[in-house]
């Protein structure tokens, strides 16, 4: 009740956004991101007091956004985190035309396959299919990684004018591995390499022991989507490497000429 009457006090007092609304979403984006938390983990996290997030927490626990484990004391995503997922994935229209690209693309490589949007300087995985060889990349559909480290990021931010890239690419590069790219500048040649080659690529920069090759999917004029094959470093000879590319490089054109974008740079 104290939730309901403090979401009601800021809706007639403000027309701007609501604290207990703001709360709950940074709530499941921190969740998602860091992992489950205890109540103290999570306020420390968050910078909310105790006392206000105790009432918060207990509302998405009832209504199935939030779970804890046995023990009561660590809260995870809930049930109606994964029906909302799904929903969105069943309804996004993208993600239905580009899912005969996907198989095309797998069965042409033989390897995983990646589907992924760009999110301000984040791309997300948004579809993926999975390698025929037991050595594979692990990763999951929800997936989000920094745009710069990606070769689904980079061919995005590629899309992107030229001098609008840098505001994408942090001054401060955390690596994710110790082969990524930290240099700003460095990234940035990077990428005017992809805008120009049509595809990008990075080697164990987001994953050791892989490299990747992504191109933008354009599906429109301004580019948001992006698929990628990633493939062990181990079993990249005998010309693989060209293959991968030349098969991107064909779906990327024939894309373009179905959806009416011009792929001169």
């Amino acid at each position: 009740m104290q939730l309901q009457k403090e979401l009601r006090k800021e809706v007639a007092g403000d027309a701007g956004p609501v604290k207990s609304a703001a709360r709950a979403l940074d709530l499941l984006d921190d969740i998602a991101a860091n992992g489950p938390g205890t109540q103290l983990q999570l306020s420390t996290r968050l910078g909310i007091p105790k006392s206000s997030l105790h009432a918060l927490l207990r509302t998405m626990v009832d209504r199935g956004w939030l779970q804890t484990d046995p023990t009561g004391s660590v809260y995870q995503l809930g049930i109606h985190s994964l029906v909302v997922s799904s929903a969105y994935l069943d309804g996004d229209p993208v993600l239905a035309r580009a899912a005969s690209v996907l198989d095309e693309v797998a069965a042409a490589t033989q390897e995983t396959v990646h589907l992924g949007r760009l999110d301000g300087a984040d791309v997300i995985y948004t579809a993926k299919r999975e390698s025929v060889h037991p050595l594979r990349m692990h990763s999951a559909v929800g997936r989000r990684l920094p745009a710069y480290a990606t070769s689904l990021g980079r061919a995005l931010l590629a899309e992107i004018p030229a001098e609008s890239r840098a505001d994408l690419v942090p001054e401060s590069i955390s690596a994710i591995t110790p082969k990524t790219t930290t240099d700003k500048e460095a990234v940035l040649e990077i990428i005017d390499r992809a805008a120009y080659q049509g595809y990008a690529t990075e080697s164990e920069e987001s994953c050791l022991g892989v490299r990747c090759f992504g191109v933008a999917l354009p599906f429109g004029l301004h580019a948001v989507d992006a698929m990628s094959v990633a493939v062990p470093i181990s079993r990249l000879g005998d010309g693989r490497e060209d293959l991968i590319i030349e098969t991107l490089l064909s779906v990327k054109s024939r894309l373009a000429a179905v959806h009416n974008n011009s792929l001169v740079r």
